[in-house]
This record gives C-alpha cells, structure tokens and sequence, in this order.
C-alpha cells in the first residue's frame, strides 16, 4: 500500500473511533440536562427566596446545552469528512531538524481531542500555505510564533471520495493541469463548486489576503473570482472568530438564483451560510414609505434593449453619476432655508423663541443631518422641560411637542424634495401622487436612496464587517457612493469590465479610489478555467479581450445555425441537447429579452418535460434545460449554451453574445434568425 492509502485507513479508523466517543458524550450530557430539567420542577418551589438557586441551575443547564450543540456540530463536521479527510500532503522538515514531518490538509482541522496536535489541518491554518504556495524545495509560512522555514522534500495530491481513494500523485506543480482539468471540466451543477482542492497561488494570495481594506478584484470570465470570495470569507472567518461571524457579512449578489447557485459553499467549508441579496431589492425594502414599489435593474435593461430615446439615455447616465453627486450636494446647501420654517414654541411653563431654535438648529446640532436636526432640537426641549419639571414627560405628552416641532419642516417626503432638486435643475418632474401609488423608475430609486441618507440619520450599517460586492461593473458612480456611506468596513469587490450590461465597458477600478481613497488594493485574475479552449476564443473573438490565458482544455468547435422560424430554432436545439442519461447535467437557452425567453420556454415545454424558466422572481437553479435572459444567466454556467439570437441589433448586442458564450462549459451553439 502507499503512504496516502496507509493513512486513509489510519484515519477514517481515528474518525470513526472519534464519532463513537462524541456521540457517547452527547448521550451523557443530554442525561445530564434531563436530570437537571427533573430537578428543577421538582424542587423550584422550594428554591432560596432571592433566585440564587434557581439562576445558578438555569446557568449550568444553559452551560450543558451549549456544550452538546458545540458537540454536535464536531459531530456534522466529522461525518463529513469521512467521506473525503484529506486532499493534499506536504512533506517539510524545518531548519534545524533532521527528520521530517507529514502534513495532511483537508477541509477542516481533526484531532482526537481539542488542544492536541492536528492528524489533518484546516486548508485555512497557516501551515498549509506550503502546499498552495510553494513547490520541492526552500519554503516557509507564518505561524503564531513568527516565521518558520525549512524544505519541502515531496507534495501529494488525492482525490477521496465515499472513503475510498480514486488516486494519488506526487507532484512538484501544485495543481497538475491534466488533474485541474479532470476537476474543472467535469459536469456542470446546479450548485458553485468549492475550490479548496484546486486553488491555484494567485488565487490563494487573494483568499489569504488580511492587510488590505478594500480588495477589489478584476477578473476574467470563468476565473474563479467568485468562488475565491466565497473561500476568502471562510478564511476571514476562520482567523478572526472573536470579532468576525456569518451575522457580520452581506454579499450583494444579482439575484435570487444566483444566491441560491452558492449558498452551499460555505458550508462545505465548515461556516454558517451568510445574508445575500440584490441592491436593488436593498434599496427597495429602505424606501419603503417612500413608494410602494420600484423598478429594478432588469427593468431598466429592457429599457436599454428596446431603445432608449437620447434624452431619457442623458438623463439616465446623468443621475447615477459623479456630476449628478455634486448637484444634489449644493442643492443640499441651500435646502436648508428652504426646508425649515421656523417658530416660537411654547408648552405649559417652558418657552423657546424662533431665534433660539434656529441657533439650536444651524449651530448647535449642524451635524445632525438635516431632517433628522429637528428630532434633536425637539429632545433638548423636552429634557428642559422635564428637568424643569422633575418628571418625565408620558407618552401623549411628548407627541404634543413632537407634533409643534415637525410642523416647522415644509415638507418631509423625500419624493417631494427630490422633485424641487428635478426642478431645480431643469428636469421632468415626478408625478404629484400619494406615495401608495408611486412606482420609481430605476433612474430615481437611487437618487432618491442618496437624498434620504444625506438626509436622514441612522443610515450606517455597521453591523456589517465585511460587504461582498459581486460584479461590481455594473454598478454606477452614484451606487458606490451610497455603498461607501453605508458600509465603512472592509469589502471584497469582484467583477469583469467585459461583462458590462451597458453600450460600453465600465472600468470601476478607474473611479473606485476617488470613493474609497487609498484603501483600495486592485488584483487582476487573467486566467479562464471555465470553457474549452475552442469556446473560450470564440468569446474573445466577440469581446475583443486580450492578454487572457486559458486552461488548455479541448473540445467541440462551436457550432452556428440559421433558422427561419421559431419552431426552426426549437428543433435545432432539441437535435443537439444531450442531458441526463445522455451525458451532460445542465443546458441553457438564452435569449436577449424576457419576451423572448417566455416564448421560446413555453415551445420547449411542450416538447420536453425538463424545461424550466428563470426571471427576476426566480429563486433556485434546477438540472435540465433552463429557458432565460443573458441578464439572468450571469455568474451562473452550464454543460452546453444554445445563445437563441433575435430578430434585429441592439445596443447590448456584443454584451449579450459574450455574456452568452462565457456561460458555457463543454459545447456552445449559436442559433440566428434569417
């Protein structure tokens, strides 16, 4: 036997006898709760008058629960990883020493007991950056106790699965390319795969990044930017437990499926799952009051595609820009006269005359922000009076003064303002309806978002410690500008220029500094690991990309059909779709517009039972052929692409056939229309 299949057996042996002894120990401690629980209604009646009994108890039956919830997440976390304990092995002997130690890494640390020395480490311990970053020879890495060097004399990599091995090599390189293709080129998933087997050192210098605040990432399609976001946030999690947990973290992904495509990964990697959701859905829930609904970004590409005249296009581009910031903060400056209308107040014995409030409001809290300032006029009133008075004020009471205070504002409806902002600056108001019947266009949900948090108090978030933003090219000035009021913490920003949805690509790494400052780190990722090779030249054939290098990995050439007709276009993909028992696990068509992709959805349906549709309100990604827009197909991949082109050009013409192509894994069709 070799040495990785001597040490499987050794242990899965330790891991079982591990499960066996846990699983004895949560017996244990569940009889010890249940005697706890029997004592307690057995005797609480006659427990010490002041609840020192009765506390003490309470607190060593929470200790006991504790303990057996901790127990039995080792106990999920074991199970797991009897199925596959380790991936690599790093044979290092440090300076000074003469015999040489085995480092087993997997996806998590195991030890018999908690404070002994690891039988496998944690793909995130520092030890194992040798078997990511370093190749046979002079090696070091950064522990606890400070840098520790010596040589690696061999690296191995395996593959486990069910407990058994499939192979093992040794290997100088860290990831053999022939081994990076079979893993990279296997069937698509409904679900991201986790890269912890694979991570190549560029990607690994990213993952284990802890200096920079804002990292943001620039990266080609199919090269792995997600997953090593998703891999760099088990990684913060794993080394900064004290002041970082899954609660801390948000990612702004595009949408509800793709949340759902890689909300796995984390617990794979042994964390709890984290909080994703859109911007838009964001914005949507924080103006509420406001409007009772909004229009989102889909919306506003559908839009784009059916042609935007001049002037609304001008005017769209204008409000999410660095411009549009700059007129809305010298409106502010002189809103402020124009807001407030300002009175004497009185109430009971207390007094306070129009020139002291407006001293109290431009000087004395200026800055509070502006609708907010009146709320804090209005309790420095209501403390006088209620230090006057030696009572504090009830409930009715004070709502009187907060009614005489409010008034003084002309208006506070942020709609309202924002259309004296519109007016302002020569552009179509918005139309004067009660807010139970506005629906904001996606070009004033964000100015009016801007308006309410220069306005409002109590917008940041700083709950959250770490901000994932997922294709940060299609984000606008104005957007990032909210983002960094909102969220002053680290981030991690991801994204491809090439996948702009827009008539041109936005380079955001260009303007992200003016925002951020200094505190942005910029990475380039150019290596594609997603299609072959001969789809992956088709795509950049379309997007004029270069300087990219790709995972020589061959396959079909990419086929092109020219149909006549919609049923044309059905038969064509129904000959060469090849999924389930057939071969492959997932296929897409996908189509420029929602209008297209309901109507070709419902020709396929009838034809095959494996057919789904994906649009906005779309939460999971299911095996079989999904029917969907290129919009909505981005960050996710599949077997085989049939991109089903429409009946004319349009502005996003290069974007949708790019985005299209880069979706594909093993064969690509493209299908026009005569």
């Amino acid at each position: 036997m070799s040495r990785g299949t001597d040490f499987l057996k050794y242990i899965t042996e330790q891991i079982q006898e591990g499960i066996q002894e846990l699983g004895a120990r949560i017996q244990e401690i569940q009889k010890d709760i249940a005697g706890m629980n029997d004592y307690y209604w057995e005797n609480y009646t006659e427990m010490d008058q002041y609840g020192y009994e009765n506390y003490d108890n309470q607190q060593a039956l929470l200790t006991q629960v504790s303990a057996n919830q901790e127990n039995q997440k080792r106990m999920s976390r074991m199970k797991k990883m009897l199925d596959s304990p380790f991936f690599g092995s790093v044979e290092f002997v440090y300076d000074g020493e003469e015999e040489a130690e085995v480092f087993y890494i997997g996806i998590g640390n195991f030890a018999r007991e908690r404070g002994q020395v690891p039988l496998i480490y944690d793909w995130r311990a520092p030890i194992s950056s040798l078997f990511y970053d370093y190749d046979k020879g002079r090696a070091a890495y950064e522990a606890p106790a400070g840098l520790l060097e010596g040589e690696i004399l061999s690296k191995w990599q395996y593959k486990i699965r069910g407990g058994k091995m499939v192979y093992e090599f040794e290997s100088d390189m860290k990831i053999d390319d022939d081994i990076l293709k079979q893993e990279l080129g296997a069937n698509s998933d409904t679900q991201l795969k986790n890269i912890v087997r694979t991570i190549q050192r560029e990607q690994n210098a990213i993952i284990r990044n802890t200096e920079d605040k804002i990292l943001a990432i620039q990266g080609a399609a199919g090269s792995g930017k997600t997953s090593v976001a998703l891999h760099r946030i088990a990684y913060l999690l794993y080394h900064d437990r004290k002041n970082l947990n899954s609660s801390n973290i948000l990612i702004l992904s595009p949408n509800s499926v793709f949340s759902d495509y890689i909300s796995h990964i984390l617990p794979e990697l042994g964390e709890e799952n984290i909080q994703e959701m859109s911007l838009d859905l964001f914005a949507y829930r924080e103006l509420e009051g406001i409007a009772a609904d909004c229009e989102d970004r889909y919306h506003q590409i559908e839009k784009q595609i059916a042609g935007m005249d001049a002037q609304s296009e001008k005017r769209f581009r204008w409000k999410q820009s660095e411009e549009f910031v700059r007129a809305v903060e010298g409106f502010l400056i002189e809103l402020e006269d124009r807001l407030v209308d300002f009175r004497d107040v009185r109430y009971k014995t207390l007094e306070k005359k129009a020139e002291e409030i407006l001293d109290f409001f431009y000087y004395k809290f200026a800055d509070i922000p502006l609708l907010s300032r009146m709320d804090a006029v209005r309790d420095y009133f209501i403390d006088e009076y209620e230090t006057l008075c030696k009572r504090e004020l009830c409930e009715e009471e004070a709502g009187v003064i907060k009614e005489k205070f409010r008034k003084m504002y002309v208006t506070t409806d942020l709609y309202e303002i924002y259309n004296w902002f519109l007016t302002e600056n020569g552009l179509p108001v918005l139309p004067d309806i009660p807010p139970e019947r506005r629906i904001l266009a996606y070009e004033d949900v964000f100015p009016i978002l801007y308006l309410k948090y220069r306005l409002c108090a109590g917008a940041v978030r700083r709950d959250i410690r770490h901000l994932v933003i997922d294709e940060m090219q299609d984000y606008s000035y104005l957007q990032y500008v909210i983002l960094e009021r909102l969220f002053p913490c680290s981030m991690t920003i991801l994204g491809d220029r090439a996948q702009t949805i827009d008539g041109k690509m936005q380079d955001v790494l260009a303007f992200l500094p003016k925002i951020f400052g200094r505190k942005v780190r910029r990475i380039e990722m150019n290596r594609s690991y997603r299609n072959t090779a001969e789809i992956a030249e088709y795509a950049g054939k379309i997007a004029g990309v270069e300087g990219i290098g790709y995972l020589q990995r061959h396959g079909k050439e990419v086929k092109k059909y020219f149909c006549r007709s919609q049923e044309e276009t059905v038969c064509r993909i129904l000959e060469n779709v090849r999924l389930g028992a057939e071969e492959y696990e997932t296929a897409a068509v996908l189509t420029m517009t929602e209008r297209e992709a309901g109507e070709l959805y419902l020709a396929l349906k009838e034809r095959r039972e494996d057919v789904f549709y994906i649009d906005r309100d779309s939460s999971a990604f299911r095996k079989g052929m999904t029917v969907t827009t290129f919009y909505m197909a981005k960050g996710l991949e599949f077997d085989q692409v049939f991109i089903a082109e429409g009946d004319g050009e349009n502005p996003l013409d290069r974007q949708f056939r790019y985005i299209c192509a880069t979706r594909a894994l093993h064969e690509l069709y493209e299908i026009g229309i005569i």
